[in-house]
This record gives structure tokens, sequence and C-alpha cells, in this order.
């Protein structure tokens, strides 16, 4: 198996945990953990899980004329990503918000252009534009969209977030090209802790965790083992092989995977529209991809 096929099943993988995540943080907050005790929680989580699985590797240090890229993809991939996506969620709906981060294709593109001159071809465009139209068709026959006055703030903080990721997507790939994902993602997390600490720490000595349901223990668990730990890391490690837009074009995926759970469990059907919508995002992501192979450059 090729690394360009690990690193698309790892993005696969990835994005079926950041579909069902939407649902479950939003289960956690605000009755059982605010915003910014989860958004602790799951980088003093994850940080742990990294610095222990390093140690399992041999020593790698970060050169000093790489320490401020690596801080710089810290702020806007750790700290400002995990705060603004967790606390627009909590003022905001799951659709909403997923609807919002489908415009992360288009931000990488635009940024990647001008950081690391990466070219913007027609397969990439039309790509973007299938994908983007197949997911919002998915959600919007999903459920009901709500884009109120009421949820500016949080749709606003969305935004935001969408933003930072596709900042940290590019300013972190030459890095991962050159070091372990292991080794970078225990920085940017022991960077990121230290960022969050200030707001993070007061929330989280507010949480009655005695007083904790199971179901809810077993969702900040899923957050910050599967949702920070695992698919931060399978993302590095696809970054590793393909491009930051390809990277991001899997987000279009998570409607399309969170239907087939759904029929899998016996929630949902099959209908034309849902077709023809994971048509449009499986095309878009061949599209991108492919573009993305044929421009050389990983």
């Amino acid at each position: 198996m090729s690394n360009q096929v690990r690193a698309h099943l790892a993005l696969i993988a990835a994005n079926i945990i950041y579909g069902i995540n939407y649902a479950v943080a939003k289960r956690v907050m605000p009755d059982h953990l605010s915003p910014f005790a989860l958004v602790f929680t799951r980088i003093a989580g994850a940080c742990m899980l990294f610095w222990m699985f390093s140690l399992l590797l041999p020593g790698e240090k970060i050169d000093r004329k790489d320490i401020p890229r690596l801080i710089i993809a810290t702020v806007f991939g750790v700290a400002l990503n995990q705060s603004l996506f967790l606390n627009g969620l909590n003022i905001t709906t799951p659709i909403d918000a997923a609807i919002i981060m489908t415009a992360t294709p288009i931000l990488v593109l635009i940024i990647a252009r001008f950081l690391i001159r990466e070219p913007i071809t027609l397969f990439k465009i039309f790509g973007i534009i299938a994908g983007a139209t197949g997911a919002i068709l998915l959600i919007l026959y999903s459920g009901k969209v709500s884009f109120g006055n009421n949820h500016v703030l949080g749709n606003s903080l969305i935004v935001a977030n969408a933003t930072s990721y596709a900042l940290y997507l590019v300013i972190v790939k030459p890095l991962i090209k050159k070091y372990h994902p292991i080794t970078l993602m225990r920085w940017l997390f022991l960077f990121g802790l230290l960022l969050v600490s200030g707001p993070g720490i007061p929330a989280l000595i507010n949480v009655q965790w005695s007083s904790l349901p199971v179901d809810i223990i077993l969702s900040v668990l899923f957050v910050v083992v599967a949702t920070t730990f695992l698919a931060y890391l399978l993302n590095m490690y696809s970054l590793r092989y393909v491009k930051p837009i390809t990277v991001s074009i899997y987000i279009y995926s998570q409607p399309v995977i969170a239907s087939i759970v759904a029929l899998i469990l016996g929630q949902d059907v099959i209908t034309p529209v849902k077709i023809i919508a994971a048509m449009l995002v499986f095309t878009g992501v061949y599209f991108v991809s492919y573009s993305s192979s044929k421009t050389g450059r990983t």
C-alpha cells in the first residue's frame, strides 16, 4: 500500500471522528462543561498522550529556526482553533457549524496561494464547488438551518475557526515534512496548553466531575482521545504525503459519513438526493486530489 493511499485512508478515519464530534461535543456543553473547560481538558489530555507515546520513539529535537513557525502553528492549529470552535458550537447548532466549515478548503486554497505559492487550478476550483455543493445539500436535507440573530456570534466564531484551521494546515506543512508527527504534536499541544491555561484552569476548577453522568464522562473521553489525539495525529500523518488543500477537502465527507453511519444503525434511509450529494462530494475529493498530484509538490 502506497503512502498516498495510507494518507487518504487516514483522512477518512479522521473525518469519521470529526463527523461524530459535532453531536458529542454539543452534548457536553454548556450544561456539564463550559467551552473553555472542555478546551483545556482536551488539550491537556492529548498533550499527555502525545508525550507518553513520544517516549517510545527515538529522541528528536526541533531546530531553533523552526520554533517560531511551530509557535505560530500552535496558535492557529491548537489554541485558537479549538477555543473558537467549541465556544462557537456552544452558541450555535451543529448544522450551522457544519455548513460554515465547508468554507475551509476555499480558505486553504487562497492562503496556500499567497503563503506557499500553491497554484490554483480549474480542477481544484471544480472539486471545491462540487464537494461543497454535495456537503451543503446533505446538511440542508438532514435538518433545520437556523442562521438567525441568536446564532450570529456563534456562527462568527465558527468562521474564525475555519480561517484559523486553514492557516494552520498551510503553516505546519513544512514542519511535518521534516519531523515525526508525534514530535510535532507533543510540542504543539504543550505550547497550546500554556496558551489556554489562563481561561482554561479557572473554568476547569468549576467542573463538578464527581456529579457528571457516565455518558458525559465517556463523551469527554471521546473528545480527548478520538477527536483530539487520534484525529490530529491522523491529519498530521496525511499532511506528510498530500497537500493542505487535499486534507481540507475531506471535510466535505463528514456529512456523507454521518449519513452512512445513520443508515447502518437503521436511523436513516437512502434517497436520490443523498446519492447525488454523496457523488458530488466524492467527485470533489477526486478532482482536488488529482489536481494536487499533478502539480508535483507535496
